[in-house]
């Protein structure tokens, strides 16, 4: 199918720049070009925020040196890319790749390891083109504790770190938003608390129709979107429809989520970030956090997406703000 000409798709999360350096540690050359950009292409995504994603084993010792090398390895994508593929740092720069026909990529933290408790860097990363704060991966930090994928031994779990509080506030004062997708549930009500403008969730769904600690609870969602925010829907069969409950779920089901979203709070806060990972190879012999399917088989298929949304009588314009316009509010409203 055709999308209409208005609509920018803007996905609000993706472990791009990781595998961009697994790949080209391994002797890859123009990984976005050969692997990446057909499926975007065939989707017509005009750009994503790619995180900075640290693996477990390469924490704390080596969180700075392999969170520069994604920025690095990016730099040299973007200049065996001939111009197709840019870094944006504002949302002109992103509407303007748009008009060049070029494919816009915004850096944000998932999870601060690599600040190692040092606030100062933050600054240093913000020069360097990072304008997103995950605050936690799904793990504890030095800023907060991370909503765990399985029952884990970590002790009690706190909101934010006194580092947690200064990060949210140097953060905004710096002009980065704030993403509290996979923090714990008192670190999202501290973030409500401390942050001043608004506030995404990249890839989360609803707790309410999964019951999953990464997805959002009503409240949750309600204090989002009072603070103008977005919540990007999240691809991953487990945060869609618990296994227990459905072993497949599919676009329908994701959906599901969207309508819930809609019914609570409107159409302006949800967005995309279905955070896509059945390219990406385990180099590390370790296995994968978790070990799942996404109902959409990559980029290329969200016109599956749009056709379900479509079905259910989403008009044009709350399809386009689901697709990107509401990320790109919230853009206007915190990186300018």
């Amino acid at each position: 199918m055709d999308y209409p000409s208005d609509y920018l798709i803007f996905g609000g999360h993706f472990d791009l720049a990781m595998d961009l350096l697994d790949r080209r540690e391994r002797g890859a050359r123009q990984v976005f070009s050969t692997i990446y950009e057909p499926d975007f292409r065939a989707g017509r995504v005009s750009g994503i925020v790619s995180a900075l994603f640290l693996h477990d084993h390469f924490l704390p010792e080596m969180a700075l040196r392999k969170a520069l090398d994604q920025i690095a390895v990016l730099h040299e994508e973007i200049e065996e890319s001939e111009g197709r593929l840019v870094l944006c740092t504002s949302t002109q720069d992103i509407l303007e790749a748009g008009r060049q026909g070029r494919f816009a990529v915004v850096l944000s933290f998932e999870g601060v390891e690599p600040l190692m408790g040092d606030l100062r860097l933050l600054r240093v990363f913000h020069a360097l083109g990072v304008r997103g704060v995950g605050l936690t991966w799904s793990r504890r930090n030095e800023a907060a504790d991370g909503s765990s994928f399985h029952p884990t031994g970590i002790g009690r779990e706190g909101g934010l770190s006194p580092f947690g509080v200064k990060l949210v506030e140097e953060a905004e004062r710096l002009k980065m938003f704030i993403d509290v997708s996979h923090i714990n549930d008192p670190g999202f009500w501290d973030v409500m608390e401390i942050a001043e403008g608004p506030v995404i969730a990249s890839h989360s769904n609803c707790r309410a129709l999964c019951d999953h600690p990464r997805n959002l609870t009503d409240d949750q969602i309600r204090a989002i979107a009072e603070r103008g925010g977005v919540i990007g829907m999240n691809a991953l069969s487990p945060f869609v429809v618990l296994p227990t409950v459905k072993s497949r779920p599919d676009v329908s089901d994701l959906v599901d989520h969207v309508d819930h979203i809609v019914r609570l709070v409107g159409a302006d806060f949800v967005g995309i970030g279905f955070d896509f990972d059945g390219s990406f190879e385990d180099y590390s012999g370790r296995g994968k956090a978790i070990e799942a399917s996404d109902v959409l088989s990559g980029h290329k298929e969200i016109p599956l997406f749009v056709k379900e949304l479509e079905q259910r009588g989403y008009s044009p314009k709350e399809i386009g703000k689901i697709l990107g316009l509401n990320l790109m509010r919230v853009f206007e409203k915190t990186m300018g």
